[in-house]
């Protein structure tokens, strides 16, 4: 009976955790890593075959993003996840396949230009993730689920996205019974569509997110409906554009949510007729799933309109751009705008394509509206980028560069400690997760000083024996060198070994002639200025 951590360890995103007990083999989650890495994440201790079930806490990618892979590498049991994630992850997971293929033609087809040979293969494919999606297994909240003898679960509302849920695992082996819980993300109190997070009373074990374990998202309550309207009045008067880089699943929900009430109250009275795009397919869809899983999913406030007969989510003057042609169109129309579009920390996507139309006009404005991770571009922005490179074109950033402040699915610190004290019996340990790095160690000293708990702050490949709580194996911090992500990143192995061969290359031409050793500079600097962001 053991517990492994496999990924998010002093890290936001990657999340996996490892269970073995009663002869099973469990992950909860299988995510992927978004942004910088700094820490390496351990392997799976067994082959994807033996992996009997995936527990999985929500839709989100950083959570789900590698369950293809994990289908591509044999596994064919179960994955658990409420009914809602499971219509979230058709979705999503499908275009996170759709991106690795695009990207990978992308490549091979410029590899092919410039004569190279070895073929960028990408991580999984449409058949991978059609694979996964037939392994979903849906499940109801509050219903506790006998997934095998000795292991039964149960999911609860937490609150973070549509469908997202804290996993209560119970677990009986040798005449030993211990109940752990996951946390997965939990949700931030007063959302809108969403019902706040709900308690779990009892456990032995918990893992817990961190993600703002170390901070608070307002001192003051922060009325988005009206802080939303002052922004949009003030960039319109400018002659500009409201430009979000928004999460497409989640995040754009709740922008239409407060932009429908905008609309409703005449908020923006200089412009009351202003036209809003959301320009992302994926959104649109999620936009469907939601209305689907209302009656499950939302809040009193949101079903109160859904009864009186009003969509919470559309109003006059929304569009929707579907197509290719439909997202170019958006920036040829010059009158002031709301664009929203994915992906949400600005790291690939159509918000790119907006971002080099208006991060260089002062007029328009850039409003993010959720977590931005360490080494995106996002995260660039708002800590006050003078420059930024899109398309391989150096842009100036000129236009104002907003957040409205505490807006966030996952809850702040506050909001963590409330939580967790709603254990009426205090869990014998703690495992403080899925945070930067120096807030996860933050937090857990929090929940010792605060809540009197024994936390701890564990790095991948950590191993606890649930059995008797003690640590089997205390992994040491693994920060990532450029040799271990050669030796752990398949990719980077490829690239490396394409640049020695250019070396060897240019080494072997030393006494070409001066005019040909500047036509090949030129083109190996042409190359280098396109990728290095």
């Amino acid at each position: 009976m053991k517990l492994m951590f496999i990924g998010a360890d002093h890290e936001v995103t990657g999340s996996c955790h490892y269970i073995e007990a009663c002869e099973k083999k469990i992950l909860v989650d299988y995510g992927m890593e978004q942004g910088k890495n700094l820490f390496e994440n351990v392997e799976l201790p067994v082959e994807a075959s033996q992996i009997d079930y995936v527990l999985l806490t929500h839709a989100h990618i950083d959570h789900s993003g590698l369950l293809p892979l994990l289908y591509q590498k044999g596994f064919t049991g179960r994955i658990y996840a409420t009914e809602a994630t499971c219509g979230l992850c058709e979705i999503m997971l499908r275009d996170s396949a759709h991106i690795q293929m695009f990207e990978a033609e992308w490549r091979n087809r410029k590899a092919k230009r410039s004569a190279q040979i070895e073929k960028f293969v990408p991580l999984y494919n449409m058949e991978d993730a059609d694979g996964a999606i037939r392994l979903l297994t849906p499940v109801k909240y509050n219903t506790k689920v006998d997934i095998c003898d000795g292991i039964s679960v149960r999911y609860t509302d937490v609150g973070h996205l549509l469908g997202s849920a804290a996993i209560e695992v119970w677990l009986k082996e040798n005449g030993i019974a211990k109940k752990i819980v996951f946390s997965g993300d939990v949700g931030n109190k007063n959302q809108p569509l969403l019902r706040d997070p709900e308690r779990i009373t009892e456990a032995d074990y918990v893992v817990i997110e961190s993600t703002y374990g170390d901070r608070l998202h307002s001192d003051q309550p922060v009325d988005y409906v009206k802080e939303l309207s002052r922004i949009l009045s003030d960039t319109f008067k400018r002659g500009g554009n409201v430009v979000i880089p928004s999460f497409a699943v989640g995040r754009t929900q709740e922008m239409l949510y407060f932009l429908r009430q905008v609309k409703e109250q005449g908020l923006v009275k200089e412009f009351p007729d202003f036209k809003v795009y959301v320009d992302s397919p994926l959104a649109v869809d999620a936009t469907h799933i939601f209305k689907q899983n209302e009656a499950e999913c939302f809040d009193e406030e949101a079903l109160e309109l859904v009864n009186k007969g009003i969509n919470p989510l559309t109003f006059p003057g929304l569009n929707l751009a579907i197509t290719t042609d439909e997202s170019k169109e958006i920036n040829d129309n010059e009158e002031p705008k709301v664009i929203i579009s994915a992906s949400g920390m600005c790291e690939a996507g159509r918000i790119r394509h907006h971002l080099k139309h208006n991060l260089w006009r002062e007029e328009s404005t850039i409003l993010f509206v959720g977590y931005q991770a360490n080494g995106t571009l996002g995260r660039a922005l708002i800590e006050g980028a003078d420059t930024v490179k899109l398309f391989g074109e150096q842009i100036e950033v000129r236009a104002q560069i907003l957040g409205l402040a505490g807006m966030s699915g996952h809850a702040d610190k506050a909001g963590l400690l409330e939580w967790m004290g709603g254990f009426e019996k205090k869990p014998s340990a703690v495992f403080v997760v899925h945070g930067e790095d120096t807030v996860t160690d933050r937090f857990a000293e929090t929940l010792g000083q605060e809540l009197y708990l024994k936390a701890y702050a564990p790095y991948s490949g950590c191993v606890v024996n649930l059995a008797d709580g003690q640590v089997v194996y205390k992994a040491e911090p693994k920060r990532i060198t450029e040799t271990v992500r050669r030796s752990v990143n398949a990719v980077f192995e490829r690239l490396y070994a394409a640049g020695m061969r250019l070396l060897a290359v240019i080494r072997k031409n030393e006494h070409m002639a001066n005019k040909d050793l500047a036509k090949f500079a030129d083109q190996i600097n042409s190359l280098a200025d396109k990728w290095d962001r």
